[in-house]
């Protein structure tokens, strides 16, 4: 395959613009007035990003290259099709359930990370044990979509896959680094734009090529890319889409843009234009896997055996930009990928250094960090952490693997954490622990496919696949969640009776979880909270360190008429006040 300097040349124009307008908007906030709290400015955009450029933003972090690629090869691979490219409504639903359940009581409490409630609960010693699912979950997206854009520009102008790596992720880093999330949010408005114009045109040129058949001829077909589900296929397909929809929910680059928001109801706002506007991106991935699909590649340079026996269904989507369109156009789609795997992998990067920088380094160890040093701490993770998922996108064989797993592990243990930190009262951190350990025991012991990894469970159903790798038809991760969720709530309201009812000695509460309410933690829930942002009688009785200052971690200034004042309550503010003063 001849090298193309055009397209050389084209994504290099791109990515300087790109570039430009991630300094731009790095100088926009440095001048914005924003000066009193960088890190805030950092971290959720001094929380007056707009409806416009937060509707792009939080649709580009969901429409990335994992998305329109995995979508593309969904519906293109026989036996699948349509039918289980689940990623679009399964995404779209998630944004939905959390404009509609999660969205407004986490802005409306002004917290900064997704990880703020688990501390201000939990304490930081389950924030920790949370930040690593959330972690590993961040740096592997971040890793596999750098892979796959290595492996998509490798495809149309025959460059070296660890150069375009290289160069794609310093490009995001660099723009990260300097601007937080204003450059992050006004970097995705371009390249939601270069996505949807460079797939949009590129869909009618290869709808035309001559080896093409009609998409709704071939779509009647046996062997259709609408595809079907089996019976004995059903469940399994529930526990993947339930894992979309619901795993969707819990993840720092989602929550940083509900955060973002200027009020509450915008928060909601954007979660539902989110939605519908990854369902708009999708169309011409789902058409670029149905023309794959309805292709004589014997017809074509590519020639035969198809894109499935050579086992390159996963780069269906650039594999008929460059064969079924023209030169120039391949380009603009080149451009469209580059832009999903940049849009993505830049919010899995600010995430992951978000949540360390607050919730590990501020308040597990640093509460009094001035706000120079927070900014600086973000700015070093910033880059460890685009490093790290750079060299694991050129070493690690396995990226999409370890991100399955990683999002299972979201799904898991995060969500039903979630659940009972914003929705069920009296849970605690010794239910907490338990929840987390059991749902992981049971996903590990599931088995994982792309891991080679065999399952120490056996559920009803399971088979062996070619690779004598055992496959679960029962929804087990369904059940790993449940049995999360439950376990908490179980063992919280165990250890709550137990204590409270002289059974065992307050001397064993050992994480201060129960009789004390971890009121020696080092980090005190005063440090999460202004006094005049947030209503005390949601706080227990704590006795602050007086060396603390109650750092502006939070700025909303709504009402919260919505949150119940009991008797019990009351006392617990009377008690803080006291303590105070």
């Amino acid at each position: 395959m001849p090298f193309h300097v055009e397209g050389l040349v084209a994504i290099i124009v791109f990515y300087l613009a790109i570039l430009f307008v991630g300094i731009w908007a790095a100088w926009k906030t440095k001048n914005s007035g924003s000066d009193g709290d960088r890190r805030e400015a950092i971290i959720v955009g001094g929380r007056d990003i707009g409806l416009l450029v937060g509707g792009f933003t939080m649709t580009a972090t969901w429409v990335g290259g994992g998305y329109i690629n995995g979508t593309a090869e969904a519906v293109y691979v026989p036996g699948y099709g349509l039918a289980w490219a689940q990623a679009p409504i399964g995404y779209s639903l998630s944004l939905v359930l959390g404009g509609l359940f999660f969205a407004k009581p986490m802005r409306s409490k002004g917290y900064v990370t997704m990880l703020d409630p688990f501390q201000q609960l939990y304490g930081k010693r389950m924030g920790g044990l949370l930040f690593i699912p959330a972690l590993m979950g961040e740096m592997f997206w971040a890793a596999a979509i750098f892979s796959a854009l290595g492996a998509t520009i490798s495809v149309i102008i025959d460059i070296d896959v660890n150069i375009s790596v290289i160069v794609s992720a310093l490009i995001a880093i660099m723009y990260t680094l300097v601007g937080g999330l204003y450059s992050v949010a006004y970097t995705d408005v371009v390249q939601l734009f270069c996505i949807f114009l460079g797939l949009w045109i590129s869909v009618p040129f290869a709808m035309s090529h001559p080896a093409v058949k009609n998409i709704g001829f071939t779509a009647a077909q046996k062997e259709s890319w609408l595809g079907s589900i089996e019976s004995l296929d059903v469940y399994s397909w529930l526990d993947n889409f339930f894992l979309l929809m619901l795993g969707g929910i819990p993840w720092q680059a989602y929550f940083q843009r509900v955060l973002s928001s200027s009020s509450a109801t915008y928060a909601q706002v954007l979660s539902f234009l989110a939605a519908f506007g990854c369902l708009v991106m999708a169309l011409p991935a789902i058409l670029i896997g149905a023309i794959g699909a309805s292709t004589d590649w014997n017809k074509t340079m590519y020639g035969l055996p198809d894109p499935t026996e050579r086992q390159e269904a996963d780069m269906i989507l650039p594999i008929v930009l460059q064969y079924l369109c023209p030169v120039y156009i391949s380009f603009f789609g080149l451009g469209a990928v580059s832009a999903a795997v940049m849009s993505s992998a830049d919010s899995s990067i600010l995430s992951a250094s978000s949540m360390f920088a607050r919730n590990i380094y501020q308040l597990s160890f640093r509460q009094n960090a001035s706000d120079r040093e927070i900014i600086w701490v973000m700015r070093i993770t910033i880059f460890v952490f685009g490093a790290s998922a750079t060299a694991m996108a050129l070493l690690a064989k396995s990226v999409y693997g370890l991100w399955y797993l990683s999002s299972d592990l979201v799904y898991i243990i995060i969500f039903p954490q979630l659940l009972c930190v914003l929705f069920i009262k009296g849970t605690n951190t010794y239910g907490a622990i338990a929840g987390y350990l059991f749902g992981l025991l049971l996903r590990i012991t599931g088995g994982e496919p792309y891991l080679y990894l065999q399952p120490l469970i056996f559920y009803p159903g399971y088979y062996a696949d070619k690779n004598h790798i055992y496959i679960q038809r029962f929804p087990f991760k369904a059940l790993a969640m449940l049995t999360s969720f439950f376990t908490n709530i179980a063992v919280s309201y165990l250890a709550k009776y137990l204590f409270e009812s002289g059974s065992l000695p307050p001397k064993l509460d050992f994480l201060d979880a129960v009789v004390a309410r971890y009121s020696q933690e080092n980090m005190d829930k005063a440090t999460l909270v202004k006094s005049d942002n947030i209503i005390l009688n949601e706080l227990a009785p704590v006795n602050p360190r007086r060396s603390l200052t109650l750092n502006s971690t939070f700025t909303n200034k709504e009402a919260f008429s919505d949150i119940d004042s009991s008797p019990e309550l009351s006392n617990a503010e009377d008690n803080l006040v006291t303590n105070t003063k």
